[in-house]
């Protein structure tokens, strides 16, 4: 088997092709880089397209379009290419929306304390289904994949940070050192002090810096400059913050009942092609979950040749722009329903005075990121009045504990993995919600990349037209990238100094 990334000009799909695949490894094309990895019959080893290593003969080569498939062959990672620093791919890439969900479920760390018939549930399918459809997707089990990334995980964690085997193991969604152990010794056929030591003696790069940083990869073009503009101008004051290149803001994750909370920075490194992601200590447990969102902010699984073929002539100013999603959902759905109708500055201030107001302090060393954005539950027992008294308006308070009751409930979610259609419905019944914030949620919060807020004004503004129905028959050349056409649209109108027209971009 084999799998291959080819241009259509509508797409990029996956196709069965042993001869193109290996083209690809004898060229080191890193366009394929994360698209398949190549698996040596002769070592048992599996590779990124773009190891440096002897290239191995036609005929002892196995092409496989997921690390976990190649392992559960039984094929150990490279220890010089590093799959698991190989970029991810887009999840609309998945034909069944079933296993692109589950798959979701998957990567934001759902079976570390919760079973598989719970994820079904979750999903509103059987145990059956849910692994038959999987199966047939990805050739693993929901399991194996599980077990797949947990394991790429702990084998960075190994050997870029200097964090205890015990924390490692936890970190990566192991409820035991022992069962840690197994896993790697069956899988990679060594030990966790054996595998450090290895990548400390044999490549120099691989020796730790900051204790606690970690490297996700990404694939060329990455306009980072352009991301750090766009989440600066909503930066939350207290949460988030955003300067000399950097992100950071305060985190709290819940895991089996228990919060953790802390501080993470970002930072891009453009010679290596990594984005690093520095975490406070107090994050370690379930830092697998907040890379998974880092991931997910930056968009860093994002294809830019894929979708700028589809995009063409609308992209070539800026090919490497990406969509910003959102660390936190209800955080980003927050911010979208206050700058209705305002400008993003004077949305930013009402968001920090939420902050302030409802939000809980953290203990952090930087003045800047002092407090943790509201949960849900504490803006739902919030008073329309206590609300107004911020400065928000009446009607858009009730929209916010509206929102807020929906989410505390767990009738609504805003994070990759939630069905787009039902979502947008939910969202749709919320009164002070149009198809506009709608959209925006989805494309943010749901890393949906074919939302489009058609009414938008700058997209109006930037195809000269504001027939609603024109403008979707307009973007139908776009599609499943609509989202990314937008950010496109806006980068053409400058709305980096936009901020008093109508459908303000929050």
């Amino acid at each position: 088997m084999a799998s291959v990334v080819r241009e259509t000009g509508i797409c990029w799909f996956v196709i069965l092709n042993p001869d193109q695949c290996y083209k690809a490894v004898l060229t080191r094309d890193a366009r394929f880089d994360g698209r398949f990895f190549v698996a040596v019959k002769t070592t048992r080893i599996y590779c990124r397209p773009i190891c440096r290593v002897k290239t191995p003969l036609e005929k002892n080569c196995r092409f496989y379009s997921h690390a976990a498939a190649a392992e559960v062959a039984g094929f150990r990672p490279c220890k010089r290419c590093r799959p698991e620093l190989a970029p991810g791919n887009s999840t609309m890439e998945v034909k069944s929306q079933l296993a692109r969900s589950t798959a979701d479920y998957i990567g934001l760390g759902f079976l570390a304390d919760r079973s598989l018939e719970e994820l079904a549930a979750e999903l509103g399918v059987t145990d059956r289904q849910m692994r038959r459809v999987f199966q047939e997707e990805f050739g693993v089990s929901p399991v194996e994949f599980w077990q797949t990334q947990r394991l790429l995980l702990a084998k960075q964690f190994l050997t870029d940070s200097s964090m205890p085997v015990m924390s490692v193991a936890l970190a990566s969604g192991f409820k035991s050192l022992r069962r840690f152990n197994v896993a790697l010794k069956e899988r990679y056929r060594l030990t966790p002090t054996e595998l450090r030591r290895h990548h400390r003696q044999n490549d120099a790069a691989a020796a730790p810096g900051d204790e606690f940083s970690f490297r996700l990869g990404y694939r060329k073009p990455l306009d980072w400059d352009e991301l750090l503009r766009f989440l600066g101008g909503r930066a939350i004051p207290q949460v988030e913050q955003v300067g000399e290149g950097t992100y950071a803001r305060t985190v709290c994750v819940v895991r089996a009942g228990k919060e953790y909370t802390g501080v993470l920075h970002v930072r891009h490194d453009a010679t290596a092609r990594v984005v690093i992601v520095r975490l406070s200590e107090t994050l370690l447990p379930v830092c697998a979950a907040v890379l998974d969102r880092v991931k997910r902010l930056f968009d860093l699984g994002a294809d830019p040749l894929a979708i700028n073929a589809v995009l063409g002539t609308l992209a070539a100013a800026s090919p490497g722009l990406r969509v910003p999603g959102s660390f936190n959902g209800f955080e980003m759905a927050v911010r979208a329903i206050l700058g209705q109708q305002i400008s993003v500055a004077a949305a930013r201030t009402l968001a920090g005075r939420i902050v302030q107001r409802f939000g809980r302090p953290i203990k952090s060393d930087e003045a800047a990121l002092s407090h943790l954005f509201p949960e849900p539950a504490r803006l739902a027992r919030a008073t329309v009045s206590e609300i107004a008294a911020l400065g928000i308006i009446g009607r858009r308070a009730e929209t916010l504990i509206a929102l807020a009751r929906a989410m505390a409930s767990g009738e609504l979610r805003l994070e990759p993995g939630a069905r787009v259609e039902g979502t947008l419905a939910q969202l749709r019944k919320i009164p002070g919600i149009g198809e506009w914030t709608a959209q925006y949620m989805a494309m943010r919060g749901l890393s949906w990349p074919d939302a489009f807020p058609h009414r938008d004004l700058g997209i109006q503004k930037a195809l000269g037209e504001k027939n609603a129905k024109k403008i979707l028959t307009h973007a139908e050349q776009w599609r499943p990238w609509r989202a990314y056409a937008v950010l496109h649209l806006w980068a053409q109108l400058g709305k980096q100094t936009e901020t008093k027209n109508g459908k303000a971009t929050p």
